[in-house]
């Protein structure tokens, strides 16, 4: 069995144009939030919050509709094409009310941001899951691993292609000493990017036809399903199934909470503690990025040898000591330095040695049928998460200090790797090929 790599990249489409809107989101609106509207980082930490409050109930919902949903061009395209096209209207007004905003200051103009925003955040809402969703429905269970490695490599592609863009347009000789940023060419920019690719992976994947498929391959393997049928025909999960995924999920919350308040306050973080602006915390990003992406295809290859439990449990202790690290570097230098990059560096690893994994783990433990529900499951524990911390650690940094960043997030990663050592299920191991052999599934 083989994995399809062309036809896996190309449905990661969805995943790159989703993770550079994300990754210009966590950059750019803490900015502005604090920078133009003038709020503290506990309201700015609400408001960053927000979109994980309504991910919360957004993401399981339209991945359960989407898995009921039958048309034409299948179950996730109408989700993932809807969703991006609002997107990409909704968030090219954001810079527009915010250059208005610091021309003629007015509430109205305050409360118009955070409608659009509001509305903006439910447009990406609807598409996710059933973006996300779309892997697994055309991928083997016993492929999951690597297939998921391409999903999260084309997403830090999306990711890296913004912090690019954001590095070559804001260095911090252009933006030093300015009292207001405009940021309308990079909305444009992403918007363009999120248009492309979702336009090839709609022109280019025939949903319904790889489902079927699969859905085929998966009727002749009933041992890759670990759910069981009880008397009504219904899909339940035993025991010891619904108790590895409690503690699955509790993981998920627990190194989100720790890797999320990172991302979320970074950009601010070094503005305070380093006093460097947007380009250089946007270049140590950029590394962080680069490392996940050479290591994921490694990644899913070294899950299939040593399983997807013992990957995770090693991403998150090596993810927990970078971010120790990063606390004594950034308090110990004023600029970012070589150190610094190769620290990101290996956080990039650590994070893809987590995410390649984690899902593959959850969806491993349902049906075909019920896989945009489990995605879902997957999206609830992360987002719930991410509603706590960027309130939690912007609260915790006012009060304290901007220095506790690095501390919080590496205790909450290392919370996580004990939760993770109580999961027993989802751990689908591949036998490892030797020499020439282990690279056929290259092949297409």
């Amino acid at each position: 069995m083989k994995l399809n790599y062309k036809r896996t990249i190309v449905v990661g489409l969805a995943f790159l144009s989703i993770c550079a809107f994300w990754q210009m989101y966590d950059n750019i609106v803490p900015l502005i939030l604090t920078n133009t509207f003038h709020l503290n980082e506990t309201y700015s930490g609400a408001i960053m919050a927000a979109d994980n409050v309504l991910a919360l109930f957004l993401l399981p919902l339209f991945g359960g509709l989407s898995d009921r949903k039958d048309t034409k061009i299948g179950k996730r395209m109408p989700f993932i094409l809807f969703g991006t096209g609002c997107a990409i209207i909704l968030m090219n007004i954001l810079p527009i009310l915010d250059n208005s905003y610091y021309q003629n200051p007015s509430p109205f103009k305050v409360i118009s941001f955070i409608v659009v925003l509001g509305l903006l955040l439910i447009a990406m809402g609807t598409y996710r899951s059933p973006a996300v969703a779309l892997m697994p429905d055309v991928t083997p269970k016993p492929l999951r691993s690597k297939a998921n490695a391409i999903i999260n490599l084309m997403g830090a592609v999306g990711g890296i292609i913004y912090l690019g863009l954001a590095a070559v347009l804001y260095p911090n000789s252009k933006i030093l000493g300015l009292e207001h940023v405009n940021y309308q060419i990079l909305f444009i920019f992403v918007s363009a990017i999120m248009f492309i690719a979702v336009a090839l992976l709609f022109i280019i994947i025939k949903e319904p036809k790889l489902v079927k498929e699969n859905k085929e391959l998966e009727e002749q393997h009933p041992e890759w399903n670990l759910a069981e049928n009880d008397e009504s025909g219904n899909e339940k999960l035993p025991i010891e199934v619904k108790k590895s995924l409690g503690f699955l999920l509790a993981s998920i919350a627990l190194w989100f909470i720790g890797y999320n308040a990172v991302t979320t306050w970074f950009t601010t973080y070094v503005a305070n503690v380093m006093g460097e602006g947007l380009g250089g915390a946007s270049k140590c990003l950029l590394v962080a990025t680069g490392g996940a992406i050479i290591s994921y295809i490694p990644i899913g290859i070294v899950a299939s040898k040593i399983g997807r439990k013992k990957t995770i449990l090693a991403g998150t202790v090596l993810l927990a000591s970078m971010f120790a690290l990063g606390f004594i570097l950034t308090n110990a230098f004023k600029t970012i330095n070589l150190i610094m990059y190769v620290c990101f560096a290996v956080v990039g690893l650590a994070w893809a040695a987590i995410n390649v994994n984690s899902l593959p783990m959850v969806v491993e433990m349902c049906k075909g049928s019920d896989i945009g529900k489990f995605t879902g499951y997957y999206y609830t524990a992360s987002m719930a998460a991410q509603i706590v911390t960027p309130v939690l650690a912007g609260t915790l940094m006012r009060l304290i200090s901007y220095k506790v960043l690095f501390i919080y997030a590496a205790i909450f990663v290392l919370l996580s790797f004990i939760t993770m050592t109580q999961v027993k299920h989802g751990d689908q191991k591949v036998e490892a090929k030797k020499g020439l052999a282990a690279y056929e599934d290259m092949e297409d």
